[in-house]
């Protein structure tokens, strides 16, 4: 899964620009205009995306962009934070399987699995691989 959402922007009456998330609406935000708002865009997302790990709902599936819309990324560890999450979460792992399955302590794989700490990509990669899952990075041009 690709973890860039479409949000909507729309202008308040102050002038300043409004992003909402269909496909997350908890991940509400604005600025002065269309870049701030951009800008903000992407944290509110990733915050409330960290909540849906916190609270242990599903993440949600990114909806295709309509021509109106914009999509926002989340940080590339958090995304492959997020994909270990789910996978975890359909194929019932817990965080003592997942220690086991890495030869490495449940305490590391708490640290490691958590969205908000920082944790080296090549780590998050590996367990990934241990449940499945590939990633690829792709970069695009803004």
């Amino acid at each position: 899964m690709i973890y860039a959402y479409p949000c909507e922007l729309t202008t308040d009456e102050d002038g300043g620009v409004v992003v909402l998330f269909p496909d997350v609406p908890e991940a509400i935000t604005g600025g002065k205009d269309r870049t701030e708002a951009l800008t903000m865009a992407e944290d509110a997302l990733a915050t409330a995306l960290v909540g849906y790990v916190h609270a242990q709902w599903a993440i949600p599936t990114p909806s295709q962009p309509g021509t109106s819309q914009e999509l926002v990324a989340v940080p590339a560890v958090l995304a492959a934070k997020l994909a270990l999450y789910s996978a975890m979460r359909e194929q019932r792992i817990s965080n003592g399987e997942l220690a086991s399955r890495l030869k490495i302590s449940e305490s590391a794989v708490q640290k490691l699995i958590d969205p908000e700490r920082n944790s080296p990509i090549a780590q998050v990669q590996k367990a990934l691989q241990v449940v499945g899952r590939s990633m690829m990075v792709e970069v695009t041009a803004v």
